[in-house]
């Protein structure tokens, strides 16, 4: 995890930023369990069986923190068990944009707790079509960088804390990619 850190510090000062980021973007994401025994759920809004990714990325689309759970986990809930795992790096956080899945009791609760606020956004409802929302694509972007792991293409593991790991192993890989 240090060594993730210190890489992160490094390419945000190297295109220009602050080691210390001050707004991110918070998704989550299912993925597919493999016949491996360990801890799944159903994602009923997916219908997926398996587990479920929950990120906070900076505005680079570089990994803040990851928390695993199983699928059946809401994303409002997941979000407390990330935000409550939030490392020193993000000592300067103020805003995190996040999707409507977050929006309710979570905003009330992030404002008593932290510095930083939550500011949801939403998509417009007279299209149903897709529509590229402003800063909630970095962390889709992030998504799909980790997609190109294989190891990440779905859950191969029987602990979600190795998933986790095999996460930030992989971020770790596509940050020194950028940093040579």
């Amino acid at each position: 995890m240090r060594l993730h850190h210190l890489l992160r510090s490094r390419l945000r000062e190297r295109c220009g930023r602050h080691k210390h980021p001050t707004a991110g973007c918070l998704d989550s994401q299912s993925v597919k369990c493999t016949a491996v025994p360990g801890a799944r759920g159903f994602d009923a809004g997916k219908l997926i069986k398996g587990r479920k990714r929950h990120m906070l990325v900076d505005t680079l689309g570089l990994l803040l923190v990851a928390v695993v759970t199983v699928a059946s986990v809401q994303d409002r809930d997941g979000a407390r068990l990330l935000l409550r795992q939030l490392p020193g790096c993000c000592k300067k956080l103020r805003k995190i944009w996040v999707d409507g899945g977050y929006s309710g009791r979570l905003v009330a609760w992030v404002a008593e707790r932290f510095k930083f606020c939550l500011a949801v956004v939403l998509r417009p409802k007279q299209t149903r079509q897709f529509v590229l929302l402003p800063r909630r694509w970095v962390v889709e972007r992030t998504f799909g960088w980790l997609n190109h792991s294989r190891r990440l293409s779905k859950s191969y593991e029987c602990l979600t804390r190795t998933d986790e790991i095999w996460i930030y192993i992989a971020m770790t890989r596509i940050m020194l990619n950028r940093l040579t």
